[in-house]
């Protein structure tokens, strides 16, 4: 589902990374900087896109030859008042658009704008978000899509794992910082729903071959694997010694997705032979080193 403009790679003048400081847009950043590539990274204090100023700032940041990362979000957007914030920062990023057209633009969204489907979602996979959070990111990219005239890539993250990951939410990363702490690991119901889980510099690593390839289109950035969180939870409480104890908790509410969401990865796979997603074992295995090592320093 990917049109690439530029056949081999070729490095962009400048990325502006919007959202710099975020946990996949800071990965991003890092891979691009470590290959030579200017950055501008974009982000509050300095540009708050929920401002008044924002759009002038912004297009005056900007540059014809640029590329555009825009991964700045008010997450998880969960309710109305946020919704409308999310709204209000894509709008900022339009106006300066439309003020400063840019050579490119890469939008960072989500899985969440698929419907639930028991065969392996695609990017041809119907776009009818069941929740807030993608409701969210899809009126962003319709937004984007209408006003950036140039190439336009829209990537779509499932669950994301990490070692600077600033969010507690359940999954592998706070299973971490539950057994790095030797404190037991308390399941949702049993662990039983079975997710896509990718690493986060799988991600870095997709999102800079696209602004290399300058690619259009739709991007899932997904493993193309499932694994119950009882499984994660086991292998991440082996990883640690002593290793605590992985338990059940009683459900208050249903489970989410039907208890399975299943991804297909191969329209990225043929857009970059030679790329590979981490299969989450190994993924979290290396995440588990890297975090190890830095707390013996």
């Amino acid at each position: 589902m990917l049109e690439h403009l530029s056949g081999s790679a070729t490095r962009p003048a400048r990325v502006v990374v919007l959202g710099a400081g975020g946990f996949i847009a800071g990965a991003a950043g890092r891979r691009l900087a470590a290959d030579g590539i200017p950055v501008l990274g974009l982000g509050r204090p300095g540009l708050d896109l929920l401002t008044p100023g924002a759009p002038s700032a912004l297009a005056q940041a900007l540059r014809a030859d640029d590329a555009l990362l825009f991964a700045s979000a008010v997450a998880p957007c969960r309710n109305l008042e946020t919704l409308r914030a999310n709204a209000v920062m894509a709008e900022a990023v339009c106006a300066a658009l439309k003020e400063r057209p840019v050579a490119h633009v890469v939008y960072l969204s989500s899985d969440a704008v698929y419907r639930d489907s028991p065969a392996p979602l695609t990017e041809a996979s119907c776009a009818e978000p069941g929740s807030m959070h993608g409701v969210m990111h899809l009126v962003r990219e319709v937004a984007l899509r209408e006003v950036h005239a140039g190439p336009l890539a829209i990537v779509r993250p499932t669950l994301v794992y990490g070692l600077d990951d600033p969010h507690n939410g359940y999954g592998p990363n706070r299973f971490r910082r539950l057994a790095a702490e030797g404190r037991d690991i308390v399941l949702f119901g049993e662990g039983e729903e079975r997710r896509d889980h990718v690493d986060v510099e799988d991600v870095a690593k997709l999102l800079r071959l696209i602004l290399i390839h300058r690619s259009s289109g739709v991007a899932n950035a997904v493993s193309g694997g499932v694994a119950s969180f009882r499984e994660i939870a086991e292998f991440v409480a082996s990883e640690f010694k002593p290793r605590v104890a992985v338990m059940g908790s009683p459900r208050s509410g249903p489970m989410p997705h039907c208890g399975y969401r299943p991804f297909d990865n191969a329209a990225v796979l043929r857009a970059f032979p030679g790329f590979r997603f981490m299969p989450w074992r190994e993924g979290l295995a290396q995440v588990h080193a890297r975090f190890k090592a830095g707390s013996k320093q």
